[in-house]
């Protein structure tokens, strides 16, 4: 296989992208992203994505890397033994196989919207994990979007793309971009014109139960979810038709983002 290079030194500049260039960097000056694990690969493949280099352990070449290197007969693939690779960090943390790829292009508001019911909203959600497990989420239990506020986390993190086992490319998201929505009123406020009821899901008193009929059978729900911390902000409480809450038990004031989505995803789902 003429498309095998063995790397000999991790300083290597052709592992840049895999161990020592920033999220930010390899969005800006390198228009890719990387994807971890040969399930998640193929995810990203099936969806059209164009792989630019993989990296994998020697072993997986004739093991769960070869039919990666078969699909993508002309696409480089740096290799060395584990014991090698194990000092890039992060290295340890995947299973051998990773891989650099285009980033597709944005997608438009309205092209996410189109023909959607049941959407998540995200803001100030800054942990990649609890973004990847929300998409995860969104997927699993048939959201039709995810959109989110510029104070989050990316879908394309790596540390994203890896917990949400390739979801973010299941699911159709896009950005509520600073120079269209300056407030988190103004994104509130498209949606509804769009024919969606806002509801925001926080730990509030006057809230609807999140078993409400109506709401759960509304035509068009936007669920809005906050930080890890504080939640949503109160302007964009303020600004949603209704509040949500999940009922807590033994003393218990909240759940983790990510799970509390989960629930209201499988409550809410039309």
């Amino acid at each position: 296989m003429s498309n095998i290079i063995a790397i000999k030194d991790i300083n290597a500049p052709e592992l840049n992208v895999y161990a020592r260039l920033t999220e930010a960097q390899l969005k800006k000056d390198e228009g890719v992203f990387v994807a971890e694990s040969v399930k998640v690969i193929k995810v990203a493949l099936q969806k059209g994505i164009e792989p630019v280099s993989f990296l994998m352990e020697e072993r997986q070449i004739e093991g769960i890397g070869k039919e990666l290197i078969e699909r993508c007969p002309n696409v480089s693939v740096y290799t060395a033994p584990r014991e090698v690779l194990s000092k890039l960090t992060g290295f340890e943390l995947t299973r051998g196989v990773l891989c650099a790829m285009k980033r597709p292009q944005s997608d438009s508001l309205e092209n996410v919207l189109k023909n959607a019911k049941r959407v998540a909203v995200l803001e100030r959600l800054s942990d990649a994990v609890n973004v990847g497990a929300i998409f995860r989420s969104a997927a699993a239990l048939g959201l039709d979007a995810v959109l989110l506020f510029n104070n989050c986390s990316e879908p394309l993190n790596r540390r994203t793309v890896r917990v949400s086992m390739g979801s973010v490319f299941l699911v159709p998201w896009a950005f509520f971009e600073k120079e269209d929505f300056p407030t988190p009123k103004n994104a509130v406020e498209f949606l509804k014109q769009n024919g969606f009821t806002t509801a925001a899901l926080a730990l509030r008193n006057d809230t609807v139960s999140i078993d409400d009929y109506i709401l759960k059978n509304t035509d068009k729900l936007a669920l809005f979810l906050g930080a890890e911390g504080d939640g949503l902000s109160e302007e964009t409480i303020n600004a949603c038709d209704c509040t949500v809450k999940i009922p807590m038990h033994h003393e218990v004031d909240s759940l983790n983002v990510a799970a509390a989505a989960a629930v209201a995803f499988w409550e809410l789902k039309k």
